[in-house]
């Protein structure tokens, strides 16, 4: 359980592409849901009668969620699931007196000042200053983007970043990038850097090398990888690593983010003793002239199993 300020019984969720996970914001406790997976339910509204139906408490008068995908009102298309967000809908369902909707990695974002040493696992030492920027990226479905401004008030910007295009930055890259760009036409870091996007590295790799591999999902590609038992499955985390350091050092150029940079999202704590030992600081602090500024940045993962949900309870405060 997580310690909150807020008086009131909200709803809070976090709607990913894979799972959904709900809490309840009950006085000063944020009391959570169990999970749902978002493909065993036909709309949002059925997975939130599950998660509520394990709730003995008051019902929720209002909600806070957090979805994957850009945010403009009360509806929208989550993108990388067949679920419409629509506020009005779930007023009206769960007879709520106001729904809110907010970019999950600015969920995510809202979390960073609250969370402890003990949520977070080192990649790069360094003092950060704690009235500059904190950029969070996140490998999962997709990739998001998102940074925190400390100030009075403090604000959070969130991007589609994760759609910008995939830099290479070798010749084994360019090749891969050339494979992807004949798949998909436009190579966003998103092609790489998610659970798919693991997949189509190593179908990229297996198609440069001239070796033929099955098609397996990401967890099982990242199984191979950690085990030894997949050459091309190593390759492929390797590669990922690698451009996941370099988008990383992009961000934290464009933000100037001295605060930090934290690597959120489901891949990446099952993967820290890799991504600690691959290349991903090196690419990181590889921006040329600004290599020395960058070599001072700290890094770190985001350990803590619902950061979405403290962010929003944040920002049910700040509120």
């Amino acid at each position: 359980m997580i310690r909150s300020r807020i008086p009131r019984p909200t709803l809070l969720a976090d709607i990913g592409g894979t799972n959904a996970r709900f809490a309840i914001l009950d006085e000063d406790t944020i009391r959570q849901l169990a999970p749902v997976a978002t493909a065993d339910h036909p709309t949002l509204e059925a997975a939130m009668e599950v998660a509520l139906a394990g709730w003995t408490g008051a019902r929720p008068t209002k909600a806070l969620l957090a979805v994957a995908g850009p945010v403009d009102g009360d509806r929208m298309q989550l993108t990388n699931a067949p679920w419409e967000v629509n506020g009005l809908r779930l007023r009206r369902t769960f007879d709520m007196s106001d729904v809110r909707l907010v970019n999950d990695f600015a969920a995510v974002a809202w979390s960073m000042p609250g969370l402890d040493a003990g949520d977070l696992r080192p990649l790069a030492p360094g003092e950060a200053d704690p009235e500059a920027p904190i950029v969070t990226l996140g490998p999962g479905t997709g990739l998001g983007v998102a940074a925190f401004l400390p100030g009075r008030p403090a604000r959070v910007v969130a991007g589609e970043g994760g759609h910008g295009t995939l830099p290479a930055a070798d010749p084994e890259e360019e090749a891969v990038i050339a494979r992807l760009r004949a798949r998909f036409g436009h190579v966003s870091a998103e092609r790489a850097l998610s659970g798919p996007g693991l997949a189509n590295l190593r179908r990229a790799i297996s198609e440069c090398r001239g070796v033929s591999v099955p098609d397996e999902p990401p967890q099982a590609i990242t199984r191979a990888a950690l085990d030894g038992s997949c050459a091309v499955a190593r390759a492929a985390l390797e590669m990922f690593c690698a451009m996941l350091g370099g988008v990383a050092g992009n961000l934290a150029l464009t933000f100037r983010s001295a605060g930090g940079v934290r690597i959120a999202g489901g891949i990446a704590p099952r993967i820290a003793d890799f991504l600690a030992a691959s290349r991903f600081h090196e690419r990181f602090v590889a921006k040329g002239r600004f290599r020395p500024w960058l070599e001072t940045v700290p890094v770190a993962i985001v350990t803590h199993p619902a950061a979405a949900l403290v962010g929003l309870a944040r920002l049910a405060d700040e509120d």
